[in-house]
């Protein structure tokens, strides 16, 4: 019932959209959801026999501003943790990393930059870092929206920079622990 479930409200979902089941963000993002929608995203590119697209959450986040500056793109990871990476002009210019959140966080970007903090952890990192007048932070953007996702898929598409299904895995940049 659950995998019948699963297709159907995936299939609903894409009818109308811009979206094709073979785009699919890699992380980070919650262990469970990432592990659901790469598995079904892989099952449903193999049995098409179409490729796989992946893109980052963060990098979905940070196509959805036009902010001229320095974009840093959060996702909260727990206690006072975020997941982030930094864009200047849509250009990835530090990679991927869980950060703990301090007054020296992103100091080499604050030195003479304007600069946007977006995602839910921004507000870990508004908390901490409000006192720069270099930083501002839009509390609209939260989530990473599959509106902003299309064109960084056919970027990628046009490139042919496509996932092996066989060894993909989502990208979860800290190791996942049981309770």
């Amino acid at each position: 019932f659950f995998k019948q479930k699963t297709a159907y409200e995936i299939a609903s979902c894409l009818v109308g959209s811009e979206m094709c089941i073979r785009d699919r963000s890699r992380g980070p993002g919650s262990y469970t959801g990432l592990r659901i929608g790469v598995s079904a995203a892989k099952g449903l590119c193999f049995a098409n026999d179409i490729p796989l697209i992946s893109v980052s959450s963060l990098e979905i986040l940070a196509n959805s501003t036009s902010f001229k500056g320095i974009v840093i793109p959060t996702i909260d990871a727990r206690r006072e943790e975020v997941y982030s990476c930094v864009f200047f002009e849509n250009h990835i210019i530090v990679e991927e990393k869980p950060e703990i959140i301090t007054q020296a966080s992103f100091k080499d970007q604050l030195k003479n930059n304007e600069i946007l903090i977006i995602g839910s952890g921004q507000f870990k990192c508004e908390k901490i870092l409000k006192k720069n007048k270099n930083l501002t932070f839009n509390n609209e953007i939260i989530n990473p929206s599959s509106r902003h996702m299309p064109i960084l898929s056919y970027r990628k598409f046009i490139n042919k920079e496509f996932e092996d299904l066989a060894y993909f895995e989502p990208r979860y940049l800290k190791e996942f622990r049981s309770r």
